[in-house]
């Protein structure tokens, strides 16, 4: 069973592209049902990013970029979701959600901040 958290940057985020986008809690459930369906919670298609991989003191970690499905949005998806991947723990922490109108990328400092936190 795939258990998941997030950081607190990524709970504002979800709450104010919720505010504009009302079906995005329930995508983010179905999300977590898909990547927990899948044996690596990784992807198998272009719809997923390995941004990177680390070999932390607690094993295996992938920091992975994919695009979010939302209901409300009919055209194709254009929301983006990080978040780490921890292999042994069979663990997911969301670490940013964004809309690819509002930023081109990901937000490279705070994953890199994240890391130094996750990997002490």
């Amino acid at each position: 069973m795939m258990n998941f958290s997030n950081i607190p940057e990524f709970r504002k985020e979800l709450k104010q592209l919720g505010k504009k986008y009302r079906s995005l809690p329930g995508d983010l459930r179905e999300f977590c049902k898909v990547v927990s369906a899948e044996p690596l919670p990784l992807g198998n298609s272009k719809r997923f990013y390995i941004i990177k991989k680390d070999n932390a003191k607690a094993g295996a970690l992938f920091i992975v970029k994919a695009r979010l499905s939302c209901k409300y949005l009919k055209k194709k998806p254009v929301l983006r979701i990080v978040y780490c991947y921890f292999e042994q723990e069979r663990r997911i922490e969301f670490i940013e959600l964004y809309h690819k109108n509002d930023k081109e990328n990901e937000n490279r400092a705070r994953i890199d901040n994240y890391l130094k936190l996750v990997s002490r």
